[in-house]
């Protein structure tokens, strides 16, 4: 510790010299000018995680965040600068450096030669996004963040799964947006400007600011990643994971439903039910396709549901009939011949009746229409 302590002031001594730059810490900011030997020892007594000042994004902040979760940084300070010699002395540098070295704790992005990505990294995992900071260290540190969040083992598969579901549903698109990575290759039919990664921009000083508090915007934007990721982690373990089970029943027993075997009904409703079923028709070999899930809807009536190509499309495996979209309640009964009906929707993905006969039939009668 005296060793270290030692380093640190003569670094300190070092830029005092030469220029007057400053270091934003956890608690607070402060000109270079203003540390003395007894500042510096106190710093050494705690972790800390090294970024870059200036301009922040939302990379550099989830990195930060998700460090401070973990036992070892918990207590850290928070150093942002770009003097290599101050980053020299941290115990682990995000997203500035030039360097990426896990054995050292080193995580940046930005030098020519790197290209890593979670499958080159962690072989067998599907995901081929250019890492940045934040992905980097979720990629060496998640699983043991997860598992700890979730009060569960690193090893346990729940905590492997919802790793896997929080890298592709959050820290992918951070990575891909700090990378300059597009989401498609064609034309985007509509401007995306409410993302995480835009909200903790908009968190920067402005340019006219006449008193811009850099360290306050990074603290709000850490605040703010940091619910955003909690909160989903909460959401896969109490919310998504429970479901699982509910979907696997309701594909076991999906033959007494209907003997096409493409008609599903969850005993509950509301469940997050799409990734489930596309999981677990791989898995068990589900043949032919789900087209359609049925469930009990808040008023005591019944909704019918199309199943989408995949989970990230609009289009179905099987919509509604054409000749019912649109139609509600007597006048779509008239026209399908069913009776109880509610509703089918304008672009055919769901419907609705005041029973479960009635919501049945209507899939039923679908499929019949469709497969003619």
């Amino acid at each position: 510790m005296q060793i270290l302590t030692s380093r640190l002031v003569k670094v300190v001594d070092k830029f005092l010299r030469t220029t007057q730059r400053f270091v934003y810490t956890q608690s607070g900011r402060g000109c270079l000018a203003s540390m003395d030997s007894s500042t510096c020892k106190k710093a050494c007594l705690y972790k800390r995680i090294g970024t870059h000042n200036g301009t922040f994004h939302c990379d550099e902040v989830l990195a930060c965040f998700l460090l401070q979760q973990l036992p070892e940084y918990k207590n850290s300070e928070i150093i942002r600068t770009r003097d290599q010699a101050f980053l020299d002395e941290c115990d682990v540098v995000v997203d500035v450096g030039g360097v990426f070295d896990p054995p050292n704790q080193r995580y940046d992005h930005h030098q020519r030669t790197f290209s890593d990505t979670m499958s080159s990294l962690q072989p067998g995992k599907k995901w081929v996004t250019k890492l940045s900071s934040a992905g980097l260290v979720y990629c060496f540190f998640g699983q043991r963040i997860i598992a700890q969040l979730i009060d569960a083992k690193p090893e346990d598969d729940i905590t492997t799964i919802i790793y896997d579901k929080v890298y592709e549903n959050f820290v992918e698109e951070i990575d891909a947006v700090d990378n300059g990575i597009e989401q498609t290759d064609e034309e985007k039919r509509y401007a995306v400007s409410t993302t995480l990664s835009m909200r903790v921009k908009y968190l920067n000083p402005r340019w006219n600011d006449p008193k811009p508090d850099e360290w306050g915007g990074f603290q709000k934007a850490m605040t703010l990643v940091g619910k955003e990721v909690i909160d989903m982690v909460h959401y896969y373990r109490s919310c998504w994971w429970p479901a699982r089970e509910l979907v696997e029943d309701a594909l076991r027993q999906r033959m007494k439903v209907d003997s096409s075997g493409e008609i599903v009904v969850l005993s509950k409703s509301g469940c997050p039910w799409k990734d489930h079923l596309f999981t677990l028709e791989q898995q068990l070999e589900v043949k032919p396709e789900i087209k359609y899930i049925l469930y009990a809807d808040a008023k005591g009536g019944w909704r019918n549901q199309c199943v989408p190509l995949n989970k990230n499309t609009f289009v179905n495996r099987l919509s509604m009939p054409e000749p019912w979209r649109g139609l509600r309640d007597e006048e779509l009964s008239k026209v399908s011949g069913i009776p109880g009906c509610i509703f089918v929707h304008a672009n055919g993905f769901c419907g609705g009746n005041h029973t479960y006969e009635g919501a049945l039939r209507m899939v039923q009668k679908s499929l019949e229409m469709q497969k003619a």
